[in-house]
C-alpha cells in the first residue's frame, strides 16, 4: 500500500530582508528588492518590495491569488503586470509567471519560484524579453 506524503504549504508571511552573500546575483544588473514585506492569507500573497532603481529608492506592492486564477497589477509607469501563481503538487514552491507588456518593445516574461530553504525565503527568478534573458537567486532573512 503506498501512501503519499504531501509537504505543508509554507506561510512566507513576515519582513525579509536580502542576504547579499547568499544569493547569486548578476553582476551588472540586479532586480533584487533590498526587503520584502509578505502577508499570506489561504487564497491571497500580499507582497510589498522595497528597492533602488536608478540611485532611487522604490516601494512596489503587488497581489497574487494563490487559487491559479489571473492576478493584475500595476508595475513601473503604469504598466499592467499580469500574473498566474502556481502551487507545486507537494504545495512546498510557489511559482509565480509574470507577463508585462512593453511599449514598443515586446513583452517581458518574468518566472519566480518561492521556497523555504531552512529559515531563509529563496526566490529563483528568471526573466526574457527583446532585450535577453536574465537569472537571478535571492535569499532573505526574516528580520
Amino acid at each position: 500500500m503506498a501512501i503519499a506524503v504531501f509537504g505543508q504549504t509554507p506561510d512566507f508571511s513576515g519582513k525579509w530582508k536580502i542576504n547579499p552573500s547568499k544569493c547569486k546575483l548578476n553582476e551588472q544588473y540586479s532586480m533584487a528588492p533590498k526587503s520584502l514585506v509578505l502577508v499570506q492569507t489561504a487564497g491571497v500573497l500580499s507582497i510589498e518590495r522595497h528597492g533602488v532603481f536608478q540611485d532611487q529608492e522604490y516601494v512596489s506592492n503587488s497581489k497574487l491569488n494563490l487559487d491559479g486564477s489571473e492576478s493584475v497589477n500595476e508595475g513601473m509607469m503604469g504598466m499592467k503586470m499580469k500574473s498566474v501563481a502556481v502551487w507545486s503538487d507537494d504545495k512546498t514552491t510557489l511559482t509565480v509567471k509574470t507577463k508585462i507588456p512593453m511599449e514598443n518593445a515586446g513583452e517581458i516574461s518574468i518566472t519566480e519560484v518561492y521556497k523555504m530553504a531552512g529559515v531563509d525565503l529563496s526566490i529563483e527568478t528568471s526573466s526574457k524579453s527583446d532585450w535577453g534573458e536574465s537569472t537571478e537567486t535571492y535569499v532573505f532573512e526574516k528580520e
